[in-house]
């Protein structure tokens, strides 16, 4: 999970995490002897507080206070420290609560469902007579986590591997985000009652609502978050409404800021505007999207012929097999590797799954190395 440098560079935050846990929190996140950042008891308070120290150095070496903060899942409580509803403490007993709680309502699963929309996830588990799972995460247009025991998510997952649907198990230790944890979100609401809460000093997008949070309702939005679906895509459209909008992902990693690059490529209605930005922009490490230059780090834009998407997908296809190592033209990603063959994305968009990236990229941006 990382953050050496930071648990240095918070000492007294870091020995209040071990005092409260009972357990040295650098030794789980860098080492994690035991195997435990499997289990949702040890992954929330680790990732709470790699977040929390992330936010907090980028605060004193910046001075600058976001005008929105938002968080995904756990994630949201983050968000809410850092507009001061709580202090770092009462955050961090604040989420091993709920990991516990979680936990003993573990024993289900959890899949991403991708290039598939949420009305077509709904159908698709409709026509199998698959009512009891639920719709966990709106990651981005086309990506749908679904949640719900562990039997009806194996009965779903030959049905999402037809076609251009792709069906990926996650490693999870329970249904999150599903009426399979409404006990846990009942016990967690008493929890909630009896801890301070504080006004808001910066507008927090909820994942329940996508909309921010008016300060009577957070504690019935927290506990509510458990069983409700993270509106993730409608959060980020939301904070497209405003003009200038760029995000800036703290924590370790850049799930979040690939995410909101899908999603600005992917909402037809965000408009040519956005839609041309998100197309010139690269997202760096703290998600940060900036406009990139003429050359981007992978080398210079390469020109291609005007061909139609199913001609595209066709011609790659025949000359890149699964397994390919590619490199962006649009931005500095790293090692990529072909997960999947070539396909139309919504009708016209010709796109491969690659690993390292965890999406799909357009093919005009992709170029094969080695």
């Amino acid at each position: 999970m990382g953050g050496a440098d930071l648990f240095d560079e918070f000492p007294d935050l870091t020995r209040t995490a071990d005092t409260l846990l009972g357990y040295p929190i650098r030794t789980l996140c860098l080492d994690d002897p035991d195997g435990r950042l499997d289990d949702t008891r040890y992954t929330q308070p680790a990732l709470y507080v790699v977040n929390a120290l992330s936010y907090y150095r980028k605060l004193r070496e910046t001075g600058v206070v976001p005008d929105f903060v938002a968080g995904h899942s756990l994630g949201e409580f983050n968000a809410l420290l850092a507009a001061e509803a709580f202090d770092f403490e009462t955050g961090l007993r604040l989420v091993r609560r709920r990991g516990e709680l979680m936990f003993r309502s573990g024993g289900g699963a959890m899949a991403a469902v991708l290039n598939a929309s949420e009305k077509e996830v709904r159908a698709v588990l409709a026509e199998a007579g698959l009512d009891a799972v639920d719709l966990a995460n709106f990651n981005t247009p086309s990506q749908i986590v679904i949640s719900g025991r562990a039997e009806d998510l194996k009965a779903a997952q030959p049905l999402f591997q037809a076609g251009t649907h792709l069906f990926v198990p996650l490693k999870t230790s329970g249904a999150f985000h599903s009426r399979y944890m409404e006990q846990a979100r009942v016990e967690f609401a008493g929890f909630l009652a009896e801890t301070a809460i504080s006004e808001l000093r910066i507008p927090v997008v909820s994942n329940v609502t996508a909309r921010p949070y008016e300060n009577h309702q957070v504690r019935e939005l927290m506990a509510r978050q458990i069983v409700s679906a993270v509106r993730w895509s409608d959060t980020v459209e939301f904070l497209l409404g405003y003009a200038g909008m760029e995000f800036e992902e703290i924590g370790h990693g850049r799930v979040l800021a690939n995410m909101v690059k899908k999603i600005r490529r992917e909402l037809p209605d965000i408009g040519k505007n956005a839609a041309a930005a998100a197309a010139n922009s690269e997202i760096h490490p703290y998600g940060k999207v900036s406009e990139k230059t003429p050359e981007s780090p992978a080398g210079p834009a390469v020109d291609r012929p005007e061909r139609s998407a199913g001609e595209k997908v066709r011609i790659w296809n025949e000359r890149h097999p699964v397994g390919t190592r590619v490199c962006s033209t649009a931005g500095d990603y790293g090692q990529l590797e072909t997960a999947t063959e070539a396909i139309i994305l919504f009708g016209h968009r010709p796109a491969v799954y690659v690993h390292g990236y965890r999406g799909y990229f357009d093919l005009d941006e992709l170029k094969p190395v080695g």
